[in-house]
C-alpha cells in the first residue's frame, strides 16, 4: 500500500486547532489512527502494534501524548506497553475491562476526554455488541468506533447480543451526517459485496463500490467514511429500509416489525458470506 494520505479536519470549537488524521496500516487490514495538530502533538487510537506507530511518529516528527482504546482485543491493544515504554508520560484511556491491564484512566459512556495536546474534547460512547465493554470516542467531527461500525458493515458479535449491537449502531447513525468515520479495519470492498446482495437496487451503494475499487487500485485506504455515506450505503444502518425489510422477509421469513430479528439475520448472513473472486 502507498503511504496513506493525511486527512485534515478543522475542529468546530475555537479551542481546537486544525487536526490531521493518519491511518497507519498494521497486520493484514488494521488501521491504527494517528491524530495530531500542527505543533506535532499526537494521539493514537487502538495501537495493536507499536512498530508502525513509532515509525509514523518518527516520520511525521510527532510526540505521542495520548492512547485511546476501544476494546480489549489484541490487535487493538497489543502495542500499548511498548509505546508506554517509549513515552512514559502517555495517558491511556480505556473502558472498564479487566482484560485491558494498562490504563491511566477508565472511561464509559457519557464521560468526556479533554486533551491539551492535541487540543481536543471527545465524548465517550458505550457501544456494546462486538464485545461487552466496547466504547467509542466522538468529537471535533471525528468518530473512532473501533470494531463496532465499519464502512458498509459492522463488527461480529463476539460477546454482545443482536439487540445491543443494533442499539449501538442506531446511536452512531444518529450522529451528525458529516461526522468522519474512522474505523479500525479495511473491510469496505468485501462489505460492499455483501451489501449489494442484500440491497441490489441501492444506487448510492453501487457508486460506493466503484469509488472503493478505484481507491484500492491506487493503493489508498477506503477510509475515512462519513455517517452520511454510511446511512446511504450500510445495510446495518439501513435496517428499516424497504429493500432490506423485503430481503429479510424473502430470505428468512422475518416479519417487517421484527427489527432485532432482521438485524440478527443480516449479521449471520455476513458471517457466512464469502466475497466472489470477481470482486
Amino acid at each position: 500500500m502507498r503511504k496513506p494520505r493525511l486527512y485534515s479536519r478543522v475542529a468546530p470549537s475555537p479551542r481546537e486547532a486544525v487536526l490531521r488524521t493518519l491511518p497507519v496500516p498494521a497486520f493484514d487490514d488494521n488501521y491504527l489512527w494517528l491524530v495530531h495538530d500542527t505543533g506535532g502533538n499526537a494521539l493514537v487510537v487502538d495501537p495493536g502494534d507499536a512498530a508502525p506507530v513509532l515509525a509514523a511518529l518518527r516520520e511525521q516528527g510527532l510526540q505521542l501524548h495520548t492512547i485511546l482504546l476501544t476494546h480489549h482485543h489484541g490487535d487493538h491493544i497489543g502495542g500499548v506497553a511498548a509505546l508506554q515504554r517509549q513515552f512514559p508520560e502517555v495517558e491511556i484511556f480505556a473502558p472498564h475491562d479487566e482484560r485491558i491491564a494498562i490504563a491511566t484512566r477508565r472511561v464509559a459512556g457519557g464521560d468526556h476526554v479533554d486533551l491539551a495536546r492535541p487540543s481536543l474534547r471527545l465524548e465517550v460512547l458505550d457501544l456494546p455488541g462486538h464485545t461487552r465493554t466496547h466504547i467509542g470516542y466522538v468529537g471535533a467531527g471525528l468518530l473512532f468506533c473501533g470494531d463496532t461500525l465499519f464502512s458498509v458493515g459492522c463488527g461480529r458479535l463476539f460477546e454482545g447480543t443482536p439487540a445491543q449491537m443494533l442499539t449501538s449502531l442506531d446511536r452512531l447513525a444518529a450522529l451528525p451526517a458529516d461526522t468522519a468515520v474512522l474505523c479500525a479495519h479495511e473491510y469496505t470492498l468485501s462489505n460492499c459485496a455483501y451489501a449489494i446482495s442484500v440491497e441490489p437496487g441501492n444506487a448510492a451503494l453501487r457508486q460506493r463500490v466503484q469509488e472503493v475499487r478505484e481507491r484500492r487500485a491506487r493503493g489508498e485506504p477506503s477510509l475515512p467514511s462519513s455517517i452520511r455515506q454510511e446511512r446511504a450505503t450500510n445495510p446495518f444502518l439501513r435496517i428499516d429500509e424497504a429493500e432490506v425489510v423485503a430481503w429479510a422477509r424473502r430470505e428468512h421469513s422475518i416479519a417487517p416489525g421484527a427489527r432485532v430479528e432482521r438485524f440478527a439475520a443480516l449479521r449471520r448472513g455476513k458471517d457466512q458470506f464469502r466475497m466472489p473472486a470477481s470482486w
